[in-house]
C-alpha cells in the first residue's frame, strides 16, 4: 500500500489530501483535477464561472448545470433546516452559494477516491474534513481543534471515526459569516464552532448555521439528531455537546 500527502491553493484556500491506496497518485490527480473544476464553476471572484453569469442575469437558475441546480437546493433545504440562519442569498441580493460548495464538494470528492479504489484517505478543505479508514501507520484518523487566540496550539485531538468534522470562525478569515436575521449585527460572542456530523456536508452547513446563531449555536447542535459540537466563546470559554466526548477517544483495539 502507498501513502501519498499533498496540499495545494484552490477555491482560495488551503486544500490538503492524504490517501493510502493502491493508485495514490492516480486518485490524487483525479481529486485536485475535480475541486479545480468547481472552483472555475462555482467562484463568485471568477467573471466567467456559472455562478457569475447567474448573478449577472445572463443565465437562469432553470438553465443552469445539474450540479447549480443541486447546489441551490441544498441551500433552499438548509435555510429551511436552520430557521433562516443558513441562506446562500446576501444582502445586496446576489447569490454566493460558498456555504454549500465548500462541503458538498469534499464530499464529492472523496466518493471519486473511494471509486478510484482507495478506501483509506484525509481531504482537509479549509477546516472541512472527510476522512475514512486509517493513516498510512494503520492508526484512526485524528483532526486537531486550534485555539483561536492562539493558532498553532491545539486545544483538543478529534477523532472523528469517519463521520464529517466541519469548523466554523471568525478567527483565520475574518467576519466572512453573517446573521441573515441581522445582516449589519457582529457576530462576536463565539469565535469557532466545531460540529461533528454524519457527513462533512451536513457538518459544514450545521456549523454555519451555529455559528450565525452566536450563543445560542451550541444549544441548537445539542438538540440535532447525529451530531455533536465544540463551542468557543469570546472568553475562551469552551462548551461541548453531551455527546462530543465520545469523540475524544480512540475505538477499541480491533481484534
Amino acid at each position: 500500500m502507498m501513502a501519498m500527502k499533498e496540499a495545494r491553493l484552490i477555491m482560495g484556500m488551503p486544500i490538503e489530501i492524504e490517501i493510502v491506496g493502491p493508485d495514490v497518485r492516480a486518485a490524487l490527480d483525479g481529486a485536485f483535477a475535480y475541486l479545480v473544476g468547481v472552483d472555475e464553476q462555482f467562484s463568485t471572484y471568477k467573471e466567467t464561472s456559472e455562478i457569475s453569469r447567474i448573478n449577472r442575469g445572463e443565465l437562469a437558475l432553470a438553465d443552469a448545470s445539474p450540479e447549480m441546480r443541486e447546489v441551490f437546493a441544498i441551500g433552499e433545504k438548509a435555510k429551511k433546516e436552520t430557521g433562516g440562519y443558513f441562506d446562500i442569498r446576501r444582502p445586496d441580493g446576489s447569490t454566493d452559494p460558498s456555504g454549500v460548495v465548500k462541503g458538498w464538494a469534499i464530499k464529492n470528492t472523496a466518493a471519486l477516491v473511494r471509486a478510484a479504489g482507495c478506501e483509506n484517505y484525509f481531504l482537509n478543505v479549509g477546516g472541512d474534513i472527510a476522512m475514512n479508514g486509517k493513516d498510512a501507520e494503520g492508526k484512526e484518523w485524528s483532526v486537531g481543534i486550534r485555539n483561536p487566540f492562539k493558532t498553532d496550539e491545539i486545544v483538543k485531538v478529534v477523532y472523528p471515526k469517519g463521520y464529517g468534522i466541519a469548523t466554523s470562525g471568525s478567527y483565520l478569515r475574518g467576519d466572512h459569516i453573517y446573521n441573515p436575521h441581522a445582516p449589519d449585527e457582529k457576530l462576536h460572542d463565539i469565535v469557532s464552532i466545531t460540529v461533528i456530523g454524519p457527513d462533512v456536508l451536513a457538518a459544514d452547513l450545521m456549523a454555519t448555521a451555529a455559528f450565525a446563531m452566536g450563543k445560542r449555536g451550541i444549544a441548537f447542535i445539542e438538540n440535532l439528531s447525529g451530531f455533536e459540537g465544540y463551542a468557543i466563546d469570546a472568553e475562551g470559554t469552551a462548551t461541548l455537546t453531551s455527546g462530543f466526548g465520545e469523540y475524544l477517544k480512540t475505538k477499541a483495539v480491533d481484534k
